[in-house]
């Protein structure tokens, strides 16, 4: 081949990149191209999107290379420069949601009518979406049994990063994004910060993950997550270095709750729109109930910490993302689209397979097995927060109040003025 251009969109790394390894092995220019899509609006991830992109730059052009950034449609742009520099391929990565098929299904019929090579690469998920079916089935309903052939499943061989990355002459390569100013404890974007964290993690925090990854004060999570969103980080190259390791099969169970979630958004596109099951629930609209809960000022101090925690940080604790979700759609009925349209604005590692599974399954309208499983935030207060330093750490209002009095937030409003009283029919039973 003479010249492949490597159309960027979810997999921001030159660590086990299938495509851009396959197209430095086998062509002789390669025209690593990302295309600023103005149909979708990176909302409050536009700082670490921002730094992720300058970060692969650095990274390309340590090898040669460049990043090529664009802005507009990304077929007609892909195209468009395919025909200023004569290419006679495109590469991408396959992924699995509505508006990135629609992406695959255009990009192929333009490919073809400008007699361009269009091949889709693995790279996203671990195991490709599409390789595990049950018996008489399109896709896995049920996590047990796809974690059960997911860990049978042979693995891709892991690839490094390419040594030299040959850019065509007299090629513009375009700015990326302004950086703004990231908000206090918002993680860097990028490949380079993405690695130090894995390595961090794998050395200081792996061990533990089983026995402490829920307890929400001592916060003993990898928070990759981000950086898999975007693609920083090979989440086959994640599971292939934390899988044989003390800790490993938690932690790598739970990577593949989101292969899950993407073999399910593959096979339904719709998650985000309507119920995967649908349970008939009478839900209510986006009220004050919904905007108390998403303000964190239910007056129930652990939904409150862990919505405080999302504004200030564009992340929350997994165990406080149950929690608050189930007191949002078991509690005060809100339907879950709402809450999981403030999680999509706000997460930095919104990712529509994992945001709206893990709505769904909250709701009880998803792959949960027990639809009707509520998680009452008292007791999981009690059970993952008992010291109340979580609590404390976010909703400063309580920043002096014991353990007993936050675990009993009925009665907060006489002993903190100005704390709101419990919604959603809470009490001590």
């Amino acid at each position: 081949m003479d010249t492949v251009i490597v159309l960027l969109t979810r997999d921001l790394r030159v660590h086990d990149h299938p495509a851009l390894a396959e197209a430095c092995a086998r062509a002789r220019w390669v025209v690593p191209l990302f295309v600023l899509d103005p149909g979708i609006d990176p909302r409050h991830r536009r700082g670490f999107l921002a730094e992720t992109l300058r970060d692969l730059r650095s990274s390309l052009r340590d090898r040669g290379g460049d990043l090529i950034v664009r802005a507009g449609d990304p077929v007609t742009e892909t195209v468009r420069l395919a025909g200023r520099i004569h290419a006679t391929a495109v590469f991408t990565s396959a992924d699995v949601s509505a508006y990135a098929r629609r992406r695959e299904r255009r990009l192929a019929e333009a490919c073809a009518a400008h007699r361009l090579l269009l091949r889709l690469f693995p790279g996203v998920t671990v195991v490709p979406p599409d390789a595990l079916r049950p018996v008489g089935g399109d896709h896995y309903r049920v996590f047990t049994p796809y974690w059960r052939a997911w860990s049978a499943m042979p693995r891709r061989p892991l690839l490094p990063p390419p040594d030299l990355v040959r850019l065509p002459p007299s090629i513009e390569p375009g700015e990326p994004p302004e950086a703004p100013t990231l908000p206090y404890g918002a993680l860097p974007g990028g490949e380079t910060a993405a690695r130090w964290r894995l390595e961090h993690w794998l050395a200081l925090g792996l061990a533990g993950y089983a026995e402490h990854h829920d307890d929400l004060s001592c916060a003993r999570t990898s928070m990759l997550s981000p950086y898999l969103r975007f693609g920083c980080l090979s989440p086959a190259e994640v599971v292939a270095r934390a899988a044989d390791r003390p800790g490993g099969e938690a932690f790598t169970r739970q990577l593949c709750w989101r292969d899950f979630y993407h073999q399910v958004t593959l096979a339904f596109p719709d998650l985000p729109r309507r119920d995967y099951r649908s349970r008939d629930v009478d839900w209510t609209g986006d009220g004050e109930a919904a905007q108390a809960w998403r303000a964190g000022m239910t007056g129930v101090p652990i939904v409150d910490a862990g919505m405080r925690q999302l504004a200030a940080e564009g992340w929350m604790h997994n165990r406080a993302r149950l929690i608050t979700g189930s007191y949002l759609t078991k509690r005060l009925k809100v339907h879950w689209r709402i809450g999981g349209e403030h999680f999509a604005d706000l997460l930095l590692d919104a990712d529509i397979a994992d945001n709206w599974g893990n709505w769904q399954w909250v709701a009880g309208t998803g792959n949960d097995t027990r639809p009707n499983r509520m998680l009452n935030p008292i007791r999981q207060a009690k059970k993952f927060d008992p010291t109340g330093d979580y609590v404390r750490r976010y909703v400063p209002e309580l920043a002096d109040v014991p353990a007993e009095a936050i675990h009993e937030p009925w009665r907060l409003p006489t002993a903190v003025p100005g704390y709101p009283a419990p919604i959603g029919g809470l009490d001590n039973g």
